[in-house]
């Protein structure tokens, strides 16, 4: 399937940079997601990478092929040239057609013979596990199957790239669940390359391979979930991957020991150890909040503001004495109420220079 490589694409309407000089490569058969606030150039990147919009510098191929390249007098591929599928926010899934019919439309167009394309549209819809719902029309389907028609009408051509923009943002919980297992699923029995540009953080740590983090047209960070979520880049990618705590800090010591960590202080007495990594003397400690344990003998303490109850545990709000505000999840045994003190350790915490 299909290998694809972006190399400084940029793209800009008017005064605005969409996309900032952006390169980076899709595997065979990955799954990327794209992921940032909006407006930050992720769905201008899928309709660039889809051909329905051209960029106005750098190139992007596809297995070997280049896809358009400004800098070349070579003419842009077309969308329907790029062996490329796109699933759209809002399916597009057409009302007066029942469901093989819309599924079988990309081969009508091309005018394939009746008999192959019946054989094609029963395979694909097999795969999405819609078959025996041939002859339904829209109109009779549930949200979660008109997904998997608009999956299906995209699969039916066998791209080398599947593109999906947002398309589970219409779905409640239950369903958004079922759905990035199907489309795993999907994925792992087709080998297909696919780019799945979402704002939720959840759909990117649990179905991706890679995830690309970008804030104001720019590639912020490029990487595993795993890596994302242990290592982020900067307190951007902390904050929107997991909703770090962002703790100032100061390195107590630029002393590295034998397990590659250096001491850091909070609050100006409170000393901890993290992983090593080059920078000024000041910075800030990325910190999720179950890394954060209630213990009353702690140096580190703050005022309870607020409490959240989520069953097997509790969210607190906890300001520090220097105004920084903390998410703190702990055990549902442990009990706290609003202007109570509580002593915290830290027991995971990642430093970042910004």
């Amino acid at each position: 399937m299909g290998k694809l490589i972006l190399s400084h694409v940029a793209k800009r309407f008017g005064k605005v940079e969409a996309v900032k000089d952006l390169s980076l490569t899709v595997e065979n058969g990955e799954l990327l997601t794209v992921v940032g606030p909006s407006g930050c150039g992720k769905t201008t990147l899928l309709r660039m990478i889809a051909g329905f919009i051209l960029p106005d510098g750098g190139s992007i191929s596809l297995n070997g092929r280049v896809l358009v390249d400004p800098m070349s007098r070579a003419f842009p591929l077309m969308p329907e040239e790029r062996d490329v599928g796109m699933v759209f926010q809002s399916y597009a899934v057409w009302p007066h057609m029942n469901v093989s019919e819309n599924v079988g439309y990309p081969l009508k167009v091309r005018k394939m013979g009746k008999a192959e394309t019946k054989e094609k549209v029963s395979a694909t819809l097999k795969t999405v596990h819609l078959d025996g719902y041939e002859n339904r029309m829209a109109h009779e389907l549930s949200g979660g199957q008109q997904q998997r028609v608009a999956l299906a009408r995209a699969l039916i051509m066998k791209p080398d790239l599947l593109l999906l923009d947002e398309p589970l943002s219409n779905l409640d919980a239950a369903l958004r669940e079922e759905m990035r297992s199907e489309i795993k699923e999907i994925q792992r029995e087709l080998g297909i390359s696919i780019i799945n540009v979402t704002h939720d953080q959840t759909e990117a740590m649990t179905m991706s391979d890679k995830v690309a983090v970008m804030d104001q047209g720019s590639l912020i960070q490029f990487d595993t979930p795993y890596n994302l979520y242990e290592d982020p880049e900067n307190s951007f990618v902390a904050k929107f991957i997991g909703s770090a705590n962002i703790i100032p800090a100061a390195r107590s010591s630029e002393a590295i020991d034998q397990d590659g960590m250096i001491r850091v202080t909070i609050e100006g007495d409170y000393t901890l150890k993290v992983p090593h990594k080059e920078g000024g003397k000041e910075g800030l400690l990325a910190v999720r909040s179950h890394h954060i344990q209630p213990h009353e003998g702690s140096a580190l303490r703050g005022t309870i503001t607020g409490k959240l109850y989520h069953g097997n545990q509790t969210e607190y709000q906890v300001q520090l004495k220097g105004g920084t505000m903390l998410r703190v999840s702990v055990p549902g045994s442990y009990t706290g109420n609003p202007g109570e003190s509580m002593g915290m350790e830290i027991t995971k915490a990642v430093w970042l220079d910004n």
